[in-house]
């Protein structure tokens, strides 16, 4: 995956992995570059970094390498479903998909109009089974709107969910587990 440069200061990478010096005038790596856990005189580590500069934090599939990466979105990440109820949420998927296509291209995704279409599929809200809301507010332009459009959380199973949505430019409709915070919808980033 390719990585972002920035231009302007430095990195936290490359301000730990430039040289120091010391108070006796030496030029060494500095601590946290090097993989010194102490910085006592002639304390020394048999750690190293597996390249210069290399954070010795990196979680195992931390996607950009960032420490926490995992922890900090856990709430991202969707539970399991079972085969026999992943099996139940695609035939689900497959009837909502095309009255959604429809709606779209009548040009109509207000959450109203939604819902009520997925009632004449006898699909019935309450009890955390179909929830049809609007989109979640955006940031654009220095100041926060709600886009046009409408978002379905159908849970079919206590694992198992739809998750769809229609809007002017596109209309989705997806299999996957509940997420650990909002069920069905999957949540909007914190920041």
């Amino acid at each position: 995956m390719p990585r972002t440069a920035w231009c302007g200061a430095p990195s936290l990478a490359q301000i730990f992995s430039r040289p120091t010096t010391g108070a006796d005038g030496q030029q060494r790596a500095s601590d946290s570059a090097a993989g010194v856990g102490s910085s006592a005189p002639g304390a020394g580590s048999s750690v190293s970094p597996s390249a210069p500069g290399a954070s010795p934090y990196v979680e195992p599939g931390a996607g950009d390498g960032a420490p926490h990466y995992n922890e900090n979105n856990a709430y991202r990440r969707t539970g399991e479903m079972s085969p026999a109820h992943e099996r139940d949420a695609e035939r689900e998927a497959a009837r909502i998909e095309p009255v959604l296509k429809r709606l779209w291209e009548q040009g109509k995704w207000d959450p109203a109009t939604v819902r009520a279409a997925l009632f004449e599929l006898g699909y019935e809200e309450g009890d955390d089974a179909l929830t049809v809301r609007e989109m979640f507010r955006r940031f654009k332009n220095n100041e926060y709107y709600t886009p046009e459009g409408a978002m379905v959380g159908l849970s079919v199973h206590p694992d198992a969910c739809v998750t769809a949505f229609v809007q002017k430019s596109n209309y989705g409709v997806q299999t996957n587990g509940p997420y650990l915070e909002t069920g069905c919808f999957e949540p909007p980033y914190g920041h």
